[in-house]
């Protein structure tokens, strides 16, 4: 394998490299391993090559550096490990000892990315090595030797790029493409990039702050939480990121996606967040933060309910503990008892939690009494990748602003139009929706600045709450029709899910008496 000179004339014409000829380029990637590995599995051998080329590119750029300032041997300077501030790049996991294989490439990618992660302590801990490029039955040494010769043609040095953060916007790009092309598994790992927007404006982490993300992902919240402080005029620096993600391949996303925004300090700790939190105090204790944002799983069946039940040693779940079959209640309160005295948290969630019986209702009562609960925004359909139920985010805050104690606003998001200003929320598009900029903006400045707005924004007291049974239906609260005589479809079908909920849930309290009953 080796460089085409087409692409060497490419650097010599002394153009640099675009978002959209990157993206393009990095996509083009995805479509030679088509046929060979199932699309929700591209992420996972893609990000790490494109992981490894970035790195040697930045050795080669930074040797080359060292070598100009100090005027010393340039080999001196490649097997100095002290010389180099960024990672450092072991001989057998350099670009071109790759580019010279002809066989056995899997084994070789292996042993590179392997070593790489040996010598650099940001990328220890199998960061790279989570997946095995030596699987022959998957990838046959002419699909690696094409992948490897498709990104030996362009080149991500730092002067080839026509945006600082050019690399990290195409590795968004990449994960949001892999998620649509993944389908439903793609909702595990990406949340839709306006619909983090929108949360992480809502609960405006400042400079100084501590954000973490119990169910992180690919990072999306906590790098858009960074990028955040800096256009308010921070520096994003001077913000402390936190994340833990269970799944091991998204974990290892997550990792290389922060490392690529160059967020170098953000800790992303791999593992279940509700049986083996990671991130305690020395005294073991549970640690808080200034800012909680997160998107879990919705609904998750199998939360470990059995082991909290047994084992928290934390106190997470003082309002008690949501179904075992239905997890959205345990991690509510998780994030809540990761808020600091005066911390606020964005959360996005199944709409179930706003009306839902029984044992969540009996959850979601103290925490409204409690004052827990600033906002409830309610997000059109079909935004999602995994579920095309509309969801919504919700805003909790230990410390309100005094003039919103004892209310909760509600923010009616689903129509495409408002109809008193006219903004323009979502588009609607051929397999998803998609939530506009104005869209956005205007939603998060109804927050914000505690705007009311006919049909869309409207505070509601804690006791007219209680009067409504504790539901958080927005319907209940937002007048979401024209005029008395229109039928309000969505709703409509929101009751129907209602009923239906109590009706499951009434079913399964009878199948569980009809169990426990013992008959000679």
């Amino acid at each position: 394998m080796a460089a085409e000179n087409e692409d060497l004339r490419y650097y010599a014409d002394g153009e640099n490299l675009d978002l959209d000829t990157l993206e393009s380029h990095l996509w083009e990637a995805a479509d030679i391993l088509r046929g060979s590995i199932d699309a929700a599995d591209y992420k996972n051998y893609i990000f790490g090559l494109l992981f490894l080329k970035r790195i040697n590119d930045r050795f080669d750029e930074e040797t080359e550096e060292i070598v100009e300032k100090h005027d010393v041997d340039e080999e001196t300077v490649r097997d100095d490990r002290d010389l180099h501030e960024e990672f450092w790049v072991p001989e057998r996991a350099r670009w071109d000892h790759i580019t010279a294989q002809s066989s056995d490439i899997g084994a070789t990618l292996n042993k590179a990315l392997e070593a790489v992660e040996d010598e650099n302590d940001a990328i220890a801990d199998r960061v790279l090595t989570t997946v095995d490029y030596n699987d022959k039955e998957r990838l046959a040494d002419s699909t690696l030797e094409e992948l490897v010769t498709h990104f030996d043609k362009h080149r991500y040095r730092n002067a080839d790029l026509d945006d600082p953060d050019i690399f990290g916007r195409a590795y968004e790009y990449l994960i949001r493409q892999f998620a649509d092309d993944a389908g439903k598994k793609g909702g595990e790992f990406y949340t839709p990039r306006e619909v983090v927007q929108l949360l992480v404006e809502c609960v405006d982490p400042e400079p100084g702050d501590r954000v973490y993300d119990p169910a992180c992902g690919s990072a999306g919240m906590l790098i858009y939480s960074a990028q955040h402080v800096d256009e308010e005029g921070g520096d994003r620096d001077d913000v402390s990121l936190y994340g833990q993600e269970k799944n091991l391949n998204t974990w290892a996303i997550g990792q290389m996606n922060v490392l690529l925004h160059e967020l170098q300090d953000a800790t992303i700790e791999k593992g279940d967040t509700i049986t083996s939190p990671k991130f305690v105090t020395e005294h073991d204790e549970l640690e808080v933060f200034d800012r909680v944002v997160a998107n879990p799983p919705w609904n998750q069946k199998k939360w470990s309910k059995e082991w909290v039940q047994e084992n928290e040693p934390y106190n997470r779940f003082e309002y008690g503990l949501p179904p075992s079959n239905r997890g959205d209640y345990a991690w509510i309160q998780l994030m809540l008892a990761s808020l600091s005295e005066n911390g606020k948290a964005g959360i996005v969630m199944d709409n179930g939690v706003l009306f839902r019986s029984r044992s969540e209702k009996s959850i979601r009562k103290p925490i409204l009494e409690n004052d827990l609960l600033e906002a409830v925004i309610a997000l059109p359909e079909n935004l999602f990748y995994n579920t095309s139920s509309p969801g919504c985010i919700l805003i909790l805050n230990k410390d309100k602003p005094e003039n919103r104690e004892g209310k909760v606003q509600f923010i009616h998001a689903e129509e495409q139009i408002l109809r008193t200003s006219g903004v323009n929320i979502y588009d609607e598009r051929s397999n998803q929706n998609k939530l506009t900029k104005s869209g956005v903006e205007y939603i998060a400045e109804t927050h914000n600045q505690g705007r009311e707005e006919e049909h869309h924004s409207r505070f509601v007291n804690i006791g007219e709450i209680e009067e409504n049974n504790w539901n958080l239906n927005i319907s209940r609260y937002v007048d979401t029709t024209s005029n008395a005589s229109d039928i309000d479809l969505k709703n409509l079908m929101r009751d129907v899910q209602e009923l239906e909920d109590e009706r499951k849930q009434a079913t399964e309290r009878a199948f569980r008496v009809l169990e426990d009953l013992k008959f000679d």
